[in-house]
């Protein structure tokens, strides 16, 4: 049925909003929202992490991947609803880390993990997933922030952490 309402409202013609059905509209201004939640967490991720949105998405998918494999399956839902819908688009078709990752990993497991994935110096590795951790607690309110870090080890706890 979304699909059906997403195809409808890529096919219809632009300008003409008021005579789609009310489905259509709503659908746009959705898809349109989600675009633009996503489009202002990546600038923000750009920012913080000094890297292009290319980058910056790849390395929030392949932090958040990481670091959705140490919390339960109930605390990475919780933690996807708050987070823009295209990212959690995303982070569930990002199968290829399930097998990647060791059980009970700890950061240095993630940051090589991580800096493999995106090709990373290893010195540059730390600086990119701090920034995407950060990015990510300035999306979900503090109490989902603090849900996900008593799931954590404690040296992931650190990286988790905003800076002080």
């Amino acid at each position: 049925m979304a699909d059906k309402r997403e195809q409808e409202v890529q096919d219809a013609p632009r300008g003409t909003t008021r005579e789609l059905p009310i489905e259509v509209r709503r659908a746009r201004r959705s898809a349109a929202h989600a675009s633009q939640t996503y489009a202002a967490f990546l600038k923000h991720l750009c920012e913080r992490g000094g890297m292009s949105p290319a980058v910056a998405e790849r390395a929030a998918v392949s932090v958040l991947c990481a670091v959705e494999q140490r919390i339960s399956s109930g605390e990475t839902r919780d933690l996807e609803a708050q987070l823009p819908r295209k990212l959690s688009e995303l982070l569930h078709r990002c199968e290829r880390h399930e097998a990647a990752m060791p059980g009970g990993f700890g950061r240095e497991a993630l940051l090589e993990h991580v800096g493999a994935d995106l090709s990373l110096h290893p010195d540059a590795v730390a600086p990119v997933v701090r920034a995407v951790l950060n990015a990510v607690r300035d999306q979900i309110t503090e109490g989902e922030a603090e849900d996900v870090m008593d799931q954590l080890p404690e040296d992931l706890k650190e990286l988790w952490r905003r800076p002080s």
